[in-house]
């Protein structure tokens, strides 16, 4: 019997974008997506003592044991894109000779360049003054490494998840780069200054945290075009969309 377990569901493309907020929320470190005639199926890799807490989140999903193979066969879905002056792909892949390449391994954090949150993140970055940046809920990292890449210093990375620590430190060290790595509770702990933050995490996330972040700008995206988080002390001066999703520049006033 196989040590993981394929935990799937399909629904109409008409449906698409809330299933894949409800993926993200539901697995963090990833998730596949394919199309299958005429609707979307994703599917995420869990442990048999995720099974049944999956089944009450997501009624009606299949639930298989993991094809052999499977650990190689998600490369599939992680391609590289090319986004404000940057290449941002997997190292089994190479970069078209862009100056600024971002190569991101995710291992088991979330974050590989490719999903509309992190490209509209990375334009709105792109237009933005260098200063310091934080990274709030870093994932794979690619944010910060981009932070750097594009000039940004000192860049900041927080996340409450190990995996996500040990994927952001890997990754910053491959592509060269100098990012300062935290393990944090955000929740709980203390945010530090910055002339700019970035939350690509839930909107419920980015309400939580607002009132507690120090940055006079900050970018938040990681929800559907039709979330409209309103954030104290802060006015958006910059909404982007790509395929439902959305992407916000606040300012403090």
């Amino acid at each position: 019997m196989s040590a993981l377990w394929r935990v799937s569901l399909r629904v109409p493309r008409a449906g698409a974008e809330e299933l894949r907020a409800a993926f993200v929320d539901l697995a963090p470190q990833g998730f596949e997506e394919r199309e299958v005639e005429d609707v979307l199926e994703l599917a995420v890799y869990v442990g048999a003592d995720d099974v049944d807490a999956l089944r009450t989140r997501l009624p009606g999903a299949a639930v298989e044991p993991a094809a052999e193979g499977w650990e190689n066969a998600w490369r599939t879905f992680h391609r590289p894109v090319e986004v404000a002056g940057l290449w941002i792909g997997p190292p089994w892949e190479r970069p078209s000779g862009l100056e600024h390449a971002v190569v991101i391994d995710p291992g088991r954090a979330f974050g590989t360049g490719g999903h509309p949150t992190t490209q509209l993140c990375l334009g709105l970055l792109a237009e933005e003054e260098r200063g310091s940046v934080l990274d709030i809920g870093c994932g794979s990292g690619v944010l910060s490494i981009a932070a750097a890449k594009l000039g940004f210093e000192p860049v900041l990375a927080f996340d409450f998840d190990p995996q996500a620590v040990e994927a952001t430190e890997r990754n910053a060290a491959d592509n060269g780069v100098s990012i300062e790595v935290r393990q944090a509770d955000l929740r709980d702990d203390d945010l530090p200054d910055a002339d700019l933050a970035i939350a690509n995490i839930a909107a419920e996330a980015v309400l939580a945290l607002a009132p507690r972040i120090r940055a006079p700008r900050l970018i938040t995206s990681g929800y559907l075009v039709s979330d409209d988080p309103k954030l104290a002390g802060y006015r958006i001066e910059q909404r982007v969309q790509d395929g439902g999703w959305a992407a916000d520049l606040h300012v403090r006033e």
